[in-house]
């Protein structure tokens, strides 16, 4: 059975993608950094005939998210396919003229080192099963920087560049890297914001492995 596993695993895209894979046939891992939230969400998967297990990691703990990673591996099997999609802290979006050095501390942490840290984690497994996909979720601001949005406009772009490096670096063995940017909130109303139309484009990144990048919707002008 293939496996995926979900860091930053929530109620809302989270659930999406867990609920979109499990059809499939996957298994799910759930990471977040609140076990009786992620036990929670496990239930209610198992419930739908989902088979799914809960694991604790911040991602700007390298050692804790490699061990959640390993955890999952050994509970559920080689991890197919990851997704990397935690939502970022409130602190890390500051005005850029009040952004000190300090401040883009946690930002690097939890978009540069975390990602780095999963990939490096998954990858030999995907290599052993000869295929897999790595997810990165990103807003609109990897793209087009926002001068109230330091934090997050600097560290998604050099989250952005590693998986793009990824990408060139790994699909020559059948490993696929996609990002997907969603420019605005997910779950507002809007159907095509919502939670299930962003993991359905998610599930079609894996299946058709296409473009590096693609856009939940069109970026505004």
């Amino acid at each position: 059975m293939s496996t995926i596993a979900i860091i930053g695993a929530g109620k809302g895209l989270g659930m999406a993608v867990a609920r979109r894979f499990g059809r499939e046939g996957f298994s799910v891992a759930l990471i977040a950094r609140n076990q009786q939230r992620v036990d929670a969400l496990v239930e209610i998967l198992g419930d739908e005939g989902i088979t799914a297990a809960g694991y604790t990691a911040d991602v700007r703990d390298q050692d804790a998210l490699r061990t959640a990673l390993v955890r999952a591996s050994e509970d559920l099997g080689l991890i197919e396919v990851l997704q990397y999609s935690p939502l970022p802290a409130k602190e890390f979006m500051r005005p850029v003229l009040e952004t000190v050095a300090d401040d883009l501390v946690g930002p690097v942490e939890f978009s540069i080192y975390g990602p780095v840290t999963a990939a490096h984690q998954v990858i030999p497994g995907m290599r052993a099963l000869g295929r897999g996909t790595m997810l990165f979720v990103n807003g609109g601001s990897a793209v087009r920087p926002g001068a109230r949005v330091t934090g997050t406009s600097v560290a998604f772009a050099g989250e952005s560049a590693y998986a793009q490096l990824l990408h060139d670096a790994l699909a020559d063995e059948g490993i696929h890297v996609g990002q997907v940017i969603i420019p605005f909130g997910i779950d507002d109303g809007d159907p095509s914001h919502s939670g299930e139309s962003v993991a359905e484009r998610l599930w079609s990144m894996h299946v058709e492995r296409g473009d590096f990048r693609v856009y939940a919707e069109a970026m505004p002008d």
